[in-house]
């Protein structure tokens, strides 16, 4: 009898199940697809599913820790649905535990960390909710945070969470009119700031009418200015009301929205990005099916809060019940708070460890051919595992110490990490390091290196509390049919995914699809293990390693208004953290500027190739960009001239004269490749001289 099609789906799924009737240990039901997956240690990383039954087609790869049910709690706390459970969960365990600290003493001179218990950061933040609960406003609006990370940013950050408020981080680092932007689309009736960003919030206070009460973090009630258009107190005075009129909380349910963040933008304005307690609270639990902390814990928060990646580590160092020391407020004084601190805990980005690559390798280089062989035998002995606690002593101790000498867990995400930096990081600091991938838009995490996996150069394993699947992108010649690896754009799906963007229907329909999957942009291909690596962008959007988003078609718009640019190609690496351009030259004007400069030439070509011109070019090209108002990072810090206009004949327009990019990234290769070596050499250069 021929089987019927039910029944040929069953068998299909039974081929990938184990039979776990004698082993009641056994982790997963599911078999390694061996088409698809690696065994490392006898054991994938990845498992991979069916996205339809129908269909046939594997290509759905879930974590190997969870691959029949995506997390959205806790596994050892099911019952926290919330940020203020979670919270709540916090001082219920840890209450007379050290939790928030910092140096900054109230004359604003700088000591050692003080600190403040689980316990007194709850009366504190019930203090704060009741407070705003005393000046009129209601469950469901919006609050500002305006100021960078110090411990009252988790206060209020608590207190919106007990109290059903919806906080929304603001930053200025795209301006005032960005903010501006921000607190009106997002109807934001209460803003808390320091005295630094209460000026810029005063002179366009009449443009932001939904703003009712502002509160001065740092500021003294007689000496703040007066304003008859909102409310204005200090922290300490909304500190004092809400002690004396306690109200209960007012908890929030997982679908309640817990904040909106925007993101910093690429074009146009930024869009903000709609997380429910539940997004949160799934995407710190599928970090913890992985990893795990410990009271004895202690993390330093320098990474900008208003962003999703510090965001979602205060959530699981609560949860752990970790001690969190904040940083002064000065990135050049971060090593003398690592040092004071101690952390045991340290998350950063690629290009704060490409600085620590580059500080450690030029004081080898320069330590001496004594010392530098040392390094050198060290550092091989202990990358092949050979060694003992000996080079530890002897070389490694000195390097922990830049981070505090204690730090056993280190992360990296933002951007992608050289793999070269990775396993230089991994031997001179000997503990285990992370690499990350995720989007605000996944509530932060979206894969990481499982523990115990060596290899370099990818962002590990999806996260259980999401699904990931490449989808064709048949315009960049990206399919999951490539081989050796599939290849495609990352779209996920589970309960860490957002909402949707604020009051803007079209965009988020433009990064869903019917099927509930999120697009993220992001192209990847799968490693053997079920391992995702990150190889490109769809969009003309990406980021430097800084973690910055560059959008390249802006950046050439604005060099377009250059005299000598015909047209313009700009480039970027995520593992660098500066952009460059290859300019098609205006023959005339470059002719015409060689002819005034008294500069022979037999052709153009050899024009293109003098470094007076490539100069003359470069400063040009910095004044539009001035005159564009790019941002320090937009600006192209290397140039070359071509003479060959870009044209669909040598294959790098499209018949809409739109640069074809991937194609203009290989054909440019190798002076692309040439700029970033003469700036890695300038950089090396000025580094010595500053050492002589």
């Amino acid at each position: 009898m021929e089987e019927s099609p039910a029944q040929r789906r069953l068998k299909a799924v039974h081929c990938h199940l184990v039979d776990t009737s004698n082993d009641p240990d056994s982790p997963s039901p599911i078999q390694h697809n061996l088409t698809s997956s690696h065994f490392v240690h006898s054991e994938a990383y990845s498992v991979v599913l069916p996205e339809k039954l129908h269909t046939g087609k594997w290509n759905v790869y879930r974590s190997a820790h969870s691959p029949l049910k995506l997390v959205s709690r806790f596994r050892d706390h099911p019952e926290i649905g919330t940020l203020h459970d979670n919270f709540i969960h916090a001082v219920e365990t840890f209450r007379h535990l050290k939790y928030l600290g910092t140096r900054i003493r109230v004359d604003g001179t700088v000591g050692e960390y003080k600190w403040m218990t689980y316990g007194e950061a709850s009366t504190a933040r019930e203090a704060i909710g009741s407070g705003l609960r005393y000046h009129g406003l209601s469950k469901g609006v919006c609050v500002g945070l305006y100021f960078i990370n110090r411990p009252e940013w988790m206060i209020v950050d608590h207190a919106c969470s007990a109290y059903s408020y919806i906080s929304v981080p603001l930053y200025d680092t795209l301006g005032p009119d960005a903010v501006k932007y921000v607190v009106n689309h997002a109807d934001i009736q209460a803003i808390f700031c320091v005295p630094e960003t209460l000026n810029p919030l005063l002179n366009f206070i009449s443009e932001i009418p939904s703003v009712q009460l502002i509160v001065v973090v740092g500021g003294i009630d007689e000496q703040l200015p007066s304003t008859s258009r909102v409310k204005l107190i200090s922290y300490l005075k909304l500190l004092s009301q809400g002690h004396s009129s306690l109200q209960p909380f007012c908890p929030p349910k997982p679908d309640d929205i817990a904040t909106i963040c925007y993101t910093s933008g690429t074009t146009g304005t930024p869009k903000g990005v709609v997380l429910t307690h539940g997004n949160l609270i799934s995407s710190v639990a599928g970090f913890t099916v992985k990893n795990k902390f410990y009271p004895s814990d202690i993390y330093i928060s320098y990474l900008p809060l208003a962003h999703i990646y510090d965001r979602t580590n205060q959530i699981v160092v609560a949860y752990y019940g970790v001690a969190v020391g904040f940083y002064q407020g000065d990135n050049l004084k971060l090593m003398d708070d690592l040092a004071v601190l101690k952390p045991t805990i340290f998350c950063s980005v690629p290009r704060l460890y490409n600085r620590i690559y580059a500080g450690i390798k030029n004081a080898v280089d320069t330590s001496g051919t004594l010392r530098q062989r040392l390094f050198t035998a060290a550092y091989n002995s202990k990358k092949q595992a050979i060694m003992n606690g000996m080079w530890d002593r002897l070389v490694f101790n000195k390097m922990k110490e830049k981070l505090g000498g204690q730090v056993r867990f280190m992360v990296s995400a933002a951007s992608p990490l050289s793999p070269d930096v990775m396993d230089f990081l991994k031997v001179c600091f000997g503990c285990r390091i992370l690499e990350g991938y995720g989007l605000t838009e996944t509530s932060g995490m979206t894969s990481g290196i499982d523990e115990g996996d060596d290899l370099t150069g990818h962002v590990g394993s999806p996260s259980p509390a999401c699904e990931v699947k490449l989808v064709d992108v048949p315009e960049m010649n990206y399919t999951s049919e490539d081989q050796p690896y599939p290849r495609g754009e990352i779209c996920v799906r589970g309960p860490n995914v957002f909402q949707g963007y604020y009051k803007d229907e079209v965009q988020t329909r433009e990064v869903f699809d019917d099927d509930g999957w999120l697009h993220t942009g992001d192209v990847g291909l799968w490693l053997p293990g079920g391992r995702l690596k990150i190889i490109d962008r769809k969009k003309n959007i990406f980021k430097l390693a800084q973690g910055e988003y560059v959008a390249t078609e802006k950046i050439e718009n604005a060099y377009a208004k250059c005299k000598f640019v015909a047209q313009c190609f700009i480039y970027g690496d995520s593992l660098k953290s500066c952009l460059v351009a290859v300019v098609a030259v205006d023959p005339d004007v470059l002719k015409g500027w060689a002819a005034s400069e008294g500069i022979k030439f037999e052709n153009l070509e050899q024009l293109c190739n003098d470094p007076r011109a490539r100069s003359a070019v470069l400063n040009d090209m910095n004044e539009v960009g001035k005159e564009g108002q790019l941002r320090g990072f937009e600006f192209a810090k290397a140039v070359t001239l071509v003479p060959e206009p870009f044209s669909m004949e040598n294959g790098l327009l499209t018949p809409t004269l739109k640069i074809k990019r991937p194609q203009a990234k290989e054909y440019f290769a190798k002076a692309i490749s040439n700029m970033y070596s003469e700036l890695s050499n300038s950089d090396t250069t000025m580094q010595n001289t500053s050492r002589m």
